[in-house]
């Protein structure tokens, strides 16, 4: 959920055989593994006197995409907060839950609104528009979450596309084996983008609230190199080199597409945190994850990157 000189990085809505929907299994897998966390962090830090007012939970998912992943984040944190209630003997005093679907506003809504649940038990709602900037009241959400999308930058680093620039990332679309001039200014814009997600956060969560993230990154020391998912960025990169090589496109379209993905390392993440000043960080744990099988992992390279490589290169050269 990104956006740049008005270009949005989107996943592939609808349907379709490499939409988002259909090749999310990879992503759905962090969901399930996150579940006991999100029960853990309700049962013990939640302090449900900070709903008594209102009567009302509301969650927010952030870069909910299509679905239907979504879904089944939001579900956990309902059935936790009603399982603390029960707990605590007050099933009678659970509140109504209401959910704020958010992504870019150039992101497919219309499956996600589709496919949802019909006998849900909360309100749902639509929030577009980047969560770099402010979405929602100023103390108004009790929980907020956020699955495979803060790695996501507001833009490309200014300097990574300047040809003038140490920076210029020059025959590869990725910060992933650039010099190290390319990488700080990644980083550098990984920074500046998680101080402005966590300074909205801070105004928009109550004070009690809590935040979850499952963030694709990388080990404390491990190379970005090194990194599996910068190494996909890496593959595509060199496959998009060896078709300007052939002619098939220009080598000054590579030289200008660079993916505004950052993989960060806990360190980094809690450096972040700390620095805000607002937040605390409860809990973090690596779950490593299996490789997906090959052609999982082409279709839902595919159904992250198509958008992008469409509005840059054409259509035709998708397949």
């Amino acid at each position: 959920m990104a956006e740049a000189e008005g270009k949005a990085y989107t996943m592939n809505g609808g349907s379709g055989l490499y939409s988002y929907s259909k090749n999310s299994d990879f992503q759905r897998e962090a969901i399930d593994a996150e579940r006991e966390h999100i029960n853990k962090a309700i049962a013990v830090e939640l302090d449900i006197d900070i709903i008594s007012s209102s009567n009302t939970f509301r969650i927010a998912d952030l870069g909910c995409a299509a679905g239907p992943n979504t879904f089944l984040a939001v579900q956990n944190i309902i059935d936790a907060v009603e399982i603390k209630y029960q707990n605590q003997g007050k099933s009678s005093q659970c509140p109504e839950f209401h959910i704020f679907f958010n992504d870019h506003a150039a992101n497919d809504f219309n499956p996600l609104f589709v496919s949802l649940p019909p006998k849900r038990r909360y309100f749902a709602a639509g929030v577009p528009g980047s969560f770099q900037d402010r979405l929602f009241p100023r103390a108004f959400l009790h929980f907020v979450h956020s699955s495979y999308s803060v790695q996501i930058l507001s833009r490309v680093p200014k300097e990574v596309e300047n040809k003038r620039s140490p920076a210029w990332n020059k025959g590869r679309i990725h910060y992933s084996n650039s010099t190290d001039e390319v990488v700080k200014a990644y980083t550098a814009q990984y920074a500046k983008d998680m101080e402005n997600f966590l300074k909205h956060r801070a105004e928009e969560i109550v004070h009690g609230g809590l935040m979850a993230f499952i963030i694709p990154g990388r080990p404390d020391g491990r190379p970005h190199s090194e990194v599996f998912a910068n190494k996909s960025c890496e593959l595509l990169g060199s496959c998009l080199m060896d078709m300007a090589n052939k002619g098939k496109i220009s080598s000054e379209k590579v030289d200008s597409l660079n993916f505004p993905l950052y993989f960060a390392s806990p360190q980094e993440v809690e450096t972040a945190v700390r620095q805000n000043g607002c937040f605390s960080i409860e809990m973090m744990e690596i779950v490593p994850q299996e490789k997906p099988q090959l052609k999982a992992f082409t279709s839902s390279m595919r159904s992250g990157s198509e958008n992008t490589i469409k509005k840059h290169f054409g259509e035709e050269i998708l397949d």
